[in-house]
């Protein structure tokens, strides 16, 4: 059960080959913001993980994304202003993008299973006019630090090192490792999901999610 309306999401969960259904989370992320990005990553999908009932034989997925440049967290730009704040503050700049991703079995027992993934991203140089263009198509406001690298016509980003689709906002590398750890039958992924990042699902992934 995924805990997330996003339609990015819910299309890499489909890599997977399971049975799924959506369940999303109706939570107020910024009272589980903690100092730290990587734990507030966590703790916030702990928190949607833990917001939805799932029957005994469902496990529930969640995730949240955010880009922390020079430690500080970037969210989602609440409104045009803000977006074009952010998007000058990542311009020619490298940050990190942190994934929680928390697994939350149903039934009495409830095994939790949780991890972060990191990768490190170097945004282009763009101009402001560009920024403009790109707060206009009203893309930015459902994106943490106010960007999707998969976007080809705004194309941020100039380069990554990590997981691709972390930085779209799930590394289903990472989704599988939780499945296996709470004991979801075998037969998820296999030779095309490789360890080294970016893995088999980066690049069956990636076509999914393009903008543009």
């Amino acid at each position: 059960m995924l805990a997330s309306a996003s339609p990015r999401r819910q299309a890499l969960l489909g890599l997977l080959g399971l049975a799924w259904r959506v369940a999303p989370a109706a939570i107020d992320e910024a009272r589980y913001l903690l100092d730290d990005p990587v734990v507030s990553a966590l703790n916030v999908a702990l928190a949607k993980a833990r917001a939805i009932e799932a029957s005994a034989n469902e496990v529930v997925v969640a995730a949240d994304t955010i880009v922390a440049l020079d430690g500080t967290a970037l969210g989602k730009p609440g409104d045009p202003a803000e977006a074009h704040q952010m998007l000058r503050a990542l311009r020619g700049r490298g940050h990190d993008v942190l994934t929680g991703v928390a697994l939350l079995a149903g039934g009495p027992d409830g095994q939790v299973w949780g991890g972060v993934v990191s990768t490190r991203v170097l945004m282009r140089d763009y101009g402001d006019e560009e920024i403009a263009a790109y707060v206009t198509r009203g893309e930015p406001f459902d994106k943490a630090g106010g960007y999707a690298v998969q976007d080809a016509q705004f194309a941020p980003v100039s380069g990554f090192d990590g997981c691709y689709l972390n930085v779209v906002g799930l590394p289903v590398c990472a989704v599988v490792a939780g499945l296996r750890a709470l004991g979801v039958p075998e037969g998820i992924g296999g030779d095309e999901a490789r360890r080294t990042p970016p893995c088999g699902y980066c690049e069956l992934g990636a076509p999914l999610v393009a903008i543009g």
